[in-house]
């Protein structure tokens, strides 16, 4: 008899391969192996019918079985991986620290409704409320915190490519644009009711962003907005007339996307061309222009003042940038699957490199240690600008197809900053080292949402 099987089990693997000859027409095999293992006269053949297809059963079990530890030993091996990489100090400090939350499957809530790929989404800066545009030419608003749908906004023709909340203080637009050559402004307070199209753009407007209000010598800047299009321009639009005030060209290709620095100073913009640039918001002068690509650039990033500290030593610099600068770092994704870190200067800092696909979307931790990118390879990666820009989260299979954006939840807004968390403040610095992380915790909702080409609207959260 086996080792490894009691007696009984010997006995029942014997009749499964003996009905296993039978089914295989080997009569002659199974005649010998019944000889040789001894299987009882009384297995006869209405009690082997009840046997075959056991074998097979089983082997194939085995099969499964097999895939799946293999899955659970890969998964035990990242998460082994993101251990390694973090310090004792992180680990105790990780459930309550917002600066160090990372993503981690599954979704909270995986929101479908669309019928087409989701291009874009954006969250309101005070409320639960998520937009999300489709290639099926609608927007979709969603409650993020219960995961439902609140509202469907009909009025463009082609795929909406971009959205974006904000405008004037205590009145939050959310503005949208799209390959029908129109960017529409509508109203949340009076139902989401369009209140504005702007045309203006000759080709498919890719994206669209409010610039921030504090811009030197731009006091109604609040009600300013910046689109990027295939007509390889800029344009500045007065959201309150709906007039373009500012037409920026210097694009060689389609823009492909834009961002505003948080004064709005600054507008950072990339695409075919394989440029990023920066430009002065009020004089529409490009300050600095970004080269190193190998393919077109799909999206762009400036990092917040948190960040400075970390991107600072990873530039080699001696000396801080001060936080009331702003557009010092920036951050480029591109087709050839890299993320470059630049300097505002246009110095590159450092090279990115995992993405087995194109980079569709950045994203800094507002905590200011890590970035976000998320890329057609289905996964969101996290980059530790710390550890010299090393990748140490991977979330895989984030969405079942290609991820086309990534938008963190705006901050809580408080007047005051969060109180105790001595453990988080260290003395070494002195205060200022204290006041500088209470900042950047105060308010960091832990929530990031993404969009892919899987239909559906994606919400990961702590």
């Amino acid at each position: 008899m086996s080792a490894i099987l009691t007696d009984r089990q010997a006995e029942e693997l014997n009749k499964a391969i003996v009905a296993y000859l039978g089914v295989i027409g080997a009569t002659n095999s199974a005649a010998a192996f019944r000889q040789e293992a001894s299987v009882p006269a009384s297995f006869d053949d209405v009690t082997r019918k009840k046997y075959e297809g056991l074998l097979e059963k089983k082997w194939t079990s085995v099969v499964r079985l097999q895939k799946k530890v293999l899955e659970l030993e890969q998964r035990n091996q990242s998460l082994q991986s993101e251990l390694d990489s973090t310090t004792p100090t992180s680990l105790l400090r990780r459930n309550q620290d917002p600066t160090s939350w990372l993503p981690r499957a599954p979704a909270r809530h995986t929101l479908q409704s669309h019928r087409e790929a989701v291009t874009c989404v954006a969250f309101h800066p005070v409320f639960s409320s998520l937009a999300s545009g489709s290639v099926d030419t609608t927007i979709k608003i969603w409650d993020w915190e219960l995961g439902e749908l609140e509202r469907t906004l009909k009025g463009h023709t082609k795929p909406v490519l971009d959205v974006d909340f904000g405008g004037p203080r205590g009145g939050t637009l959310l503005a949208s644009c799209s390959s029908d050559l129109t960017i529409k402004l509508w109203d949340p307070s009076d139902e989401y009711k369009n209140i504005r199209t702007l045309p203006g753009h000759d080709h498919s407007v890719s994206a669209v962003r409010f610039i921030p209000s504090g811009a030197a010598g731009s006091p109604s800047s609040g009600n300013l907005l910046v689109s990027a299009s295939r007509d390889m321009t800029l344009r500045i639009w007065d959201v309150t007339t709906g007039y373009c005030v500012k037409t920026i060209r210097g694009h060689a290709e389609w823009v492909r996307d834009v961002t505003p620095s948080f004064d709005g100073r600054w507008l950072l913009s990339a695409g075919n061309d394989r440029t990023a640039r920066l430009w002065d918001a009020n004089t529409g002068e490009v300050k600095c222009t970004f080269l190193g690509h190998d393919h077109f650039i799909e999206c762009v990033a400036i990092a917040p003042p948190v960040a400075y500290a970390k991107l600072a030593s990873l530039a080699g610099l001696k000396k801080v940038p001060p936080l009331s600068s702003s557009a010092e770092f920036i951050a480029t994704g591109s087709r050839d699957k890299t993320i470059k870190i630049w300097d505002g200067r246009g110095t590159l800092i450092k090279t990115l490199v995992g993405h087995d696909n194109w980079v569709q979307g950045l994203v800094f931790h507002p905590g200011g240690k890590y970035l976000f990118s998320v890329s057609d390879d289905k996964t969101i990666r996290c980059w530790d600008l710390a550890q010299e820009g090393r990748c140490v989260k991977t979330v895989e299979d984030a969405h079942g197809h290609f991820v086309t954006c990534i938008r963190w939840a705006p901050n809580v807004v408080k007047d005051v900053p969060v109180n105790g968390d001595a453990t988080n403040g260290t003395a070494v610095n002195g205060l200022a080292k204290k006041k500088e992380e209470d900042a950047a915790k105060a308010g960091i909702r832990c929530v990031i949402a993404t969009g892919s080409v899987d239909f559906s609207v994606r919400i990961f959260a702590a």
